[in-house]
């Protein structure tokens, strides 16, 4: 215990925090006082708002989607302290997402060292989905800090915190179930094998920043027999046959309690709503829909990039794959050392978990479901990089300077906008557009789809000083403004807006195949331009912004305002031929609209 002690103040907890907090909460300044954004608008924000103004766990604002209460009380709870503004919810999450970060920290610091949790913290800290989550009201960073702390437990063997700290994950999304199941999977498996998963240092002491931390001989990423020969005091990779029977029946029975909250508060959701899993749409969207074995494999494929590969992950991936045929470094004659086999196994079995599972289930592949994983990833890729490159700083810091671009420079390919900070920009085109809205038709009946009908219905999201009427759709394909068209006298302007990102030049543009399995599989589909979507609406283009791939127009019906009469298209092959039009880049450069407002 005294060797803990000391390695805790050598790097004391409140400094850490301190450091961690500063960092994030200057970088992420101009942030702060954004309005609510996509789900944060759609669920969380409204469901928070329910708890703190009626005292309910259940939400009646939205349609419940099952989610464990832990984020929402912890936000209601900070409202009421100290006020509902955007401001407040956002610098709360930064302290969320600021205990994730030293969770990190202390973690990579337990199984490594100290050097190889600094850089780790770092790069999480700069990894664009990472640091875009930092400051959004989301579920999905809280439950990944909260599991990283209980690997921590579960490494230290500390059994009663272990179950403590998963069971505090799981109230807060319900996914983080996967790390002690997986966990607890894999030492079932070992029993079966015979081997042994205990710890390959002692509990109570801590780990030496250079010097051996004694393990087995086999290194499970490099495959290579270490030089270094066993200390007689090591415990035997093999153990007896009762070992396993005690450590199945008893030692591992533990990893199972997060079970317990979980089962309670679906319970809970039931008794209240008649539903286990949330309503039958967000169950449908989520499970139901997304069991079909060729979806599956194609979001295992996207799964595993994200894990590895996505937003400039790859360089330290690949950094780390280079990096194994170099032999370990020496210093005063010992070989670094290496993360030990049996931590190294359980990082690996939880993040199989999430791949697999999170494959199998959710209907939109976000990355930020795959936060709990990717920090583990780095820990173990940096520790790589420590023992077997000499300038490994010095990667690092590219990689790190490459988190740093891919937070403003969207990827070639289309990708979720709340990834990097490309959701500033969503939101900074909303806010001004709607403000255009209520100022210019403070009365009027807006054609819109979601998330901006809430946007302009619900003040307190922070878009609008009032509820304006709304009249929704489902997008802005050329079917949904087909439709709309025909019914035009339920509206009298039309906010229309990009609803994902499109790369100028997206990667498999032309095959085929994969749009259709896009489409089929992931929901994908193509909104129709402003210019395009004024022609099919019969309307006149009077606002239009662009913002690095993304857009917003406001389209003023022609019964708005008598005297600006606008043709209408003769016939629908003319309105979808127009859209077409737009869609292929023709309006770029022929515009046939009205001139209208463009925003500055």
């Amino acid at each position: 215990m005294a060797g803990e002690i000391d390695r805790r103040r050598r790097y004391p907890t409140a400094l850490i925090i301190a450091l961690f907090f500063s960092g994030l909460f200057a970088s992420h300044l101009p942030l702060l006082r954004l309005p609510y954004f996509w789900d944060e608008a759609g669920y969380y924000v409204p469901a928070a708002r329910d708890l703190l103004l009626h005292g309910v766990l259940i939400p009646h604002s939205t349609p419940s989607n099952a989610h464990p209460p832990l984020v929402l009380v912890y936000l209601a709870l900070a409202w009421k302290v100290l006020g509902y503004s955007p401001l407040v919810t956002r610098s709360a999450m930064l302290a969320v997402a600021t205990f994730s970060l030293l969770g990190v920290f202390r973690l990579a610091q337990r199984v490594a060292n100290a050097e190889v949790a600094l850089a780790s913290a770092i790069c999480t800290l700069l990894y664009p989905v990472f640091f875009a989550q930092s400051s959004l009201a989301h579920l999905d960073l809280a439950a990944a800090g909260l599991s990283f702390w209980g690997l921590l437990a579960y490494v230290e063997e500390r059994r009663w915190a272990t179950a403590l700290w998963f069971s505090a994950a799981v109230l807060a999304k319900e996914t983080a179930i996967l790390a002690p199941l997986a966990l607890f999977a894999w030492e079932l498996i070992c029993a079966l094998l015979k081997l042994d998963t205990r710890k390959e240092y002692p509990r109570t002491t801590s780990l030496p920043e250079e010097e051996s931390q004694s393990g087995p001989k086999v290194d499970l990423r490099e495959g290579t027999a270490s030089a270094v020969p066993p200390t007689p005091t090591k415990e035997p990779a093999l153990a007896p046959e009762e070992n396993f029977r005690t450590r199945e029946t008893g030692s591992s029975i533990w990893l199972l309690l997060p079970l317990v909250p979980l089962a309670i508060w679906y319970a809970f959701h039931y008794a209240r709503t008649g539903f286990v899993f949330g309503n039958p749409e967000f169950f449908r969207y989520n499970v139901q829909a997304t069991l079909q074995p060729l979806r599956v494999l194609l979001a295992l494929a996207l799964r595993l990039w994200q894990v590895v590969g996505y937003l400039n992950l790859y360089l330290l991936t690949l950094a780390a794959t280079l990096a194994m045929w170099l032999p370990p470094l020496r210093d005063n004659g010992e070989e670094r050392q290496r993360i030990p086999l049996d931590v190294q196994c359980s990082f690996l079995a939880v993040i199989t978990a999430y791949v697999i599972a999170m494959a199998l289930v959710g209907g939109a592949v976000l990355a930020r479901y795959m936060l709990p994983v990717v920090p583990l990833v780095i820990i173990v890729f940096v520790s790589t990089l420590r023992r077997r490159v000499r300038l490994w700083r010095g990667v690092v810091a590219i990689v790190a300077l490459a988190f740093v671009a891919a937070l403003f420079v969207n990827p070639p390919y289309g990708f979720s906008i709340e990834d990097n900070l490309a959701y500033r920009d969503y939101i900074v085109l909303h806010q001004h557009a709607e403000d255009f809205v209520e100022a210019r038709y403070p009365m009027a009946r807006v054609l819109t789809a979601w998330p901006a009908s809430d946007e302009l219905t619900r003040p307190y999201l922070g878009y609008v000083t009032r509820p304006m009427r709304v009249f929704r759709i489902e997008d802005f394909t050329v079917e949904q403004l087909m439709a709309a068209s025909d019914m035009r006298s339920n509206f009298d302007v039309a906010l229309v807006f990009s609803t994902k990102y499109e790369p100028p030049h997206p990667w498999f543009e032309r095959w085929r195949t994969w749009q259709r399995w896009k489409t089929e599989f992931f929901g994908y589909h193509r909104d129709v331009p402003p210019a395009a979507a004024a022609q099919i609406l019969a309307g006149r283009l009077v606002y239009n912004d662009l913002r690095h791939g993304q857009w917003v127009g406001v389209i003023e019906m022609e019964h708005v305002e008598d005297a600006r009469v606008v043709p209408r298209p003769a016939n629908r092959a003319s309105a979808i031929s127009t859209a077409k039009l737009a869609m292929s880049g023709y309006l770029c450069l022929h515009p046939i609209a009205p001139p209208c407002r463009s925003a500055k």
